[in-house]
């Protein structure tokens, strides 16, 4: 199926992205920080056939050109300037990881643009989030002689003394242990990285997201958040989120499904974004 490209003008440059399939418009959101929005495609192939869906590369990485700012609120602009380019006046958005944390911002900060809301497998916005279990996690997932120079790495990146390739190596640590099963991982995928946009989004995120179970809480648009049942992300990342928000919010697990559903349970994000469109 051809992609359509298309740009956007925001602070600080351009945003690239493209759009295919028919259907209800929905906007995917990446995650990372700091990674390239391909990794998705697998996704968006899966929900085109029935749906008009549209992703866009964040600030930081070509082909966008938008560097710096980091902060959250911009990145949340970005998302509207992003529906005002292709023309949706609303659209069902999904975000995965820190692209469904984003989701939860632009909620907050722009509900009437946003028909629908798929959450997937997300850092939460009660407490911290779950980031503390999560790394936990990860690293028991991860051989030990592995962990400390993954770590090492991590924390160069996260005080912007490390370079791409420092978090291209640390993320290669760690990538089979986002799956449920880790000794089944497919290979790591060839990937471009942005140290500055991946340590500036979190200083920015750390500092929001005291305030942000706050905010969530009485929201009216419909939100799926889906769930990895085998993700090292806490599932209670999204139950804890969801209940925050109220009743609106509603939270499906996918079994045998890690931090990248699509990879191992192929059709169940689709399925459950049918589910929320045909509910609404």
């Amino acid at each position: 199926m051809k992609a359509e490209r298309f740009e956007v003008a925001v602070e600080g440059g351009r945003l690239a992205g493209s759009v295919m399939g028919q259907g209800d418009p929905v906007l995917v959101l990446h995650g990372g920080p700091g990674l390239p929005w391909t990794y998705l495609e697998p996704l968006v192939e899966e929900l085109a056939p029935a749906y008009r869906v549209a992703a866009y590369q964040q600030r930081g990485l070509p082909p966008s050109t938008a560097a710096a700012p980091y902060d959250v609120r911009t990145q949340v602009a970005d998302v509207a300037a992003v529906l005002d380019a292709l023309g949706w006046e609303r659209a069902v958005v999904a975000g995965h990881s820190w692209g469904g944390h984003l989701l939860l911002h632009a909620l907050v900060e722009m509900p009437g643009r946003i028909a629908a809301a798929v959450v997937i497998d997300p850092l939460g916005g009660v407490g911290d989030g779950g980031e503390a279990a999560f790394d936990a996690e990860m690293s028991r997932r991860t051989p030990p002689e592995s962990v400390a120079r993954a770590e090492e790495l991590d924390k160069r990146a996260m005080e912007g003394h490390g370079t791409d390739d420092d978090l291209a190596e640390s993320l290669a640590i760690f990538w089979p242990a986002y799956f449920a099963e880790p000794a089944a991982a497919p290979p790591f995928p060839a990937l471009s990285f942005s140290v500055e946009a991946y340590a500036g989004t979190f200083e920015s995120l750390h500092a929001e997201l005291p305030g942000l179970a706050a905010r969530l809480a009485g929201l009216t648009v419909p939100t799926l958040f889906v769930h990895g049942g085998g993700s090292p992300m806490p599932v209670t990342a999204s139950t804890d989120t969801a209940e925050a928000i109220g009743a609106a919010a509603t939270v499906e697990v996918i079994a045998g499904a890690g931090h990248f559903p699509w990879h191992e349970r192929p059709g169940a994000l689709r399925a459950s974004l049918d589910r929320l469109v045909h509910a609404t």
